[in-house]
Order: structure tokens, then sequence, then C-alpha cells
């Protein structure tokens, strides 16, 4: 949580103080997958999501992953980007009137995995 990047560094700071996700008491965020199903031109990845100290099962959207590149380290890399929405309240996370903030949230993951 400590890496939240909205583009506006105030709000940013806001967003990580304890009237949003509270990152000096729940600094990270962090998925357990339980099951990995092709889903057309995706996979879905089921798992926990764990944030603002709840646990709460959801659905990540993998994307295909890029084409396989040599890395600077020698070693074959992918890229994927996987994408969730959830509802902020449900982990705990409330701010003011519900017509200031939306109660969506989407959570982006780049990953840059790495053949060992």
């Amino acid at each position: 949580m400590a890496t939240v990047d909205t583009g506006i560094a105030a709000r940013d700071t806001h967003i990580k103080s304890d009237a949003f996700f509270d990152v000096a008491k729940f600094p990270t965020m962090t998925f357990k997958s339980t099951s990995v199903v092709k889903a057309g031109d995706h996979y879905d990845v089921k798992g926990n999501l764990t944030m603002h100290g709840v646990t709460k099962p959801v659905v990540l959207k993998l994307e295909e992953p890029s084409k396989e590149q040599m890395g600077m380290d020698k070693k074959p890399h992918r890229g994927f980007t996987a994408t969730t929405v959830v509802n902020r309240k449900d982990f705990g996370v409330s701010y003011g009137p519900d017509s200031v903030v939306s109660d969506e949230v989407k959570i982006e993951i780049d990953i840059d995995a790495v053949q060992q």
C-alpha cells in the first residue's frame, strides 16, 4: 500500500493516511491464489485478498502474457497485468459521505515473471 499512486502526491498522502488505507498500520496488501482457470482470452486467478486487515475472496483477471524476452540479467522474462475491482467498504475502508469517494477500488498489478 505504500506504493499507491494516483498521479497526485497530495492525494496519495491522504489515501495512505488513517482516513483511508492506514498504511502505517496496514503497510501491505496481499493476494494468495487458490486456482487459475483459462477464461477466453485471459485467465481468472481466484484467491484471497487481504487489505486493511480484512481477507476476502476475489478474482483477478490476468491478461495473456507478453512474448518472452531476454532480460538484462540474461534470463527469460514475461510481463503480465492482473486487475480486479473491489468494494473498499468490504475491507473496512470508509471515508466521509458516499457521494465524495467511490466505493469501488480498481487494483492493477504489473508482473515481471523471470524464469529461474
